[in-house]
């Protein structure tokens, strides 16, 4: 049993070297991706919309729907919180086109407004509430906008900036600050050893220049929020390795005491706030209040124009042999309802925290790190509620998996508590009073264990 443990490291290790010696393997995997990519994108786009005698084994729509939903999306997260950002270095189709077309195109300097930090954030509202108004979970044509524009997009900003580098991955991917947070947790990383890189101390490794195609500056990488986990740089002058890591190591001793505003807004805003009201709208009650009151002013007003005006399906839902039509009141009802879920969120997890930095008397940048906490339970949330979108199409083909309730239950559950002891460990960090830890632990156990809650009463109803 002890040698099985002094070997996992070295077979980890092993296994970065194993990436990079087959880095042409993975580029032709990277484009067997893309041709699947493209498949499932546009084939759909060819064919009637399924109807209710359909299911994704025998149409194709519905397999496309089931695959980019149902497990694509929801098994990323997870993958990305388990071992890292693989997807993005070895499978992520739309990185790989980006790279290419970086390779072969004008190898511009990049631009300063691209570096801006808040590129993440607006990126990511910016496609989950246009994906929300045009239903993209249910028909092609805006998974194939929002998808293949963002794809096109990437390979645009590729073809114009750096050389053999992923531009867009870096900084304009919608979806890049979110894995970047989830990847805090993951056990995985690509380890860095300051010592080895000082003059008379290299260790045995390779010295062969390094395309690292995120651009990440490798020397001093701290944590693996940024890195794309390709195992290029394995092995570099025997300072770098693929190892394994106390999950919450990040998150308390590494990058997550460097956290920004911009990882701030996105954890409790969005994620916490944003995500839960979007994937859940349309079985809200709030929702329905809101909706119902806008029509009654709407009618007390004599404007009946906004309760019928139809708009084309790429800016809000309109499939009117679906009998599914999203008319001004239900967008401006589903805009209002995401905008209270945002202050809800900032309100119940932001004072708490201000609070808890009144009590531990942090100085350095306070209430960034202590909101690194909550990225288990940020991450368990995404992963289940994307989940739901597994189940509601499992169930319409008549699947029903027993205690993935529970499961999902449990690992929300799970979660809280794991950023109830993270807040407890960073407080540690920052006062050495035990009272005033459990103080401020106590203090940030009440919205987390609310958020919890209300989380799993959600998805189960």
């Amino acid at each position: 049993m002890t040698s099985s443990l002094r070997a996992a490291p070295a077979l980890v290790a092993t296994f970065g070297d194993v990436l990079l010696r087959h880095q042409a393997a993975i580029r032709r995997l990277q484009w067997a991706m893309v041709a699947l990519y493209v498949v499932l994108l546009t084939v759909p786009l060819l064919l009637p919309l399924p109807t209710h005698t359909d299911y994704a084994w025998n149409n194709v729509v519905r397999f496309a729907q089931f695959v980019f939903w149902g497990v694509w999306w929801p098994f990323i997260i997870l993958a990305t919180a388990l071992v890292g950002r693989f997807w993005c270095g070895i499978l992520c189709p739309e990185g790989a086109l980006s790279e290419f077309a970086s390779q072969h195109g004008a190898g511009r300097a990049i631009p300063g407004w691209m570096k801006w930090s808040g590129w993440p954030v607006v990126s990511f509202v910016s496609t989950t509430v246009y994906g929300q108004l045009t239903s993209i979970y249910q028909y092609p044509k805006p998974a194939a906008l929002l998808l293949g524009g963002s794809t096109f997009a990437a390979i645009v900003i590729g073809a114009r900036y750096g050389k053999a580098k992923r531009v867009w991955c870096r900084f304009l991917c919608p979806v890049n600050g979110v894995f970047a947070t989830v990847s805090k947790i993951a056990p995985l990383h690509f380890r860095v050893d300051p010592d080895s890189w000082r003059p008379g101390n290299q260790q045995q490794g390779r010295s062969s220049a390094v395309n690292c195609a995120p651009l990440i500056p490798i020397k001093t990488m701290q944590g693996a929020a940024a890195c794309h986990m390709c195992g290029r740089c394995s092995g570099y002058r025997g300072a770098i390795r693929l190892s394994w890591r106390n999950p919450a190591s990040d998150i308390v001793h590494g990058s997550g005491r460097l956290a920004t505003m911009g990882e701030t807004v996105l954890i409790v805003p969005v994620l916490l706030g944003l995500v839960p009201a979007a994937l859940h709208w349309s079985d809200s009650g709030l929702f329905q209040m809101i909706r119902l009151w806008l029509v009654e002013r709407c009618l007390d007003l004599h404007l009946i124009w906004p309760l019928s005006l139809r708009l084309p399906w790429w800016v809000l839902t309109d499939y009117p042999l679906e009998n599914d039509v999203m008319t001004l009141v239900d967008a401006v009802a589903l805009l209002i309802l995401l905008s209270v879920s945002v202050v809800a969120a900032t309100i119940v997890f932001g004072i708490p925290l201000a609070a808890c930095v009144r009590i531990l008397r942090m100085r350095e940048r306070p209430l960034h790190h202590l909101t690194q906490a909550l990225i288990p339970l940020a991450a368990a949330c995404l992963f289940s509620g994307l989940l739901s979108l597994t189940v509601s199409q499992l169930r319409s083909d008549g699947v029903v998996i027993p205690c993935l309730d529970l499961f999902r239950g449990s690992l929300v559950l799970a979660a809280a508590a794991w950023s109830a002891v993270l807040v407890l460990r960073i407080g540690a960090l920052y006062n050495g009073r035990l009272a005033a830890r459990m103080g401020a632990t106590f203090i940030m156990f009440l919205p987390i264990a609310a958020f919890s809650i209300i989380w799993i009463v959600a998805f189960l109803g």
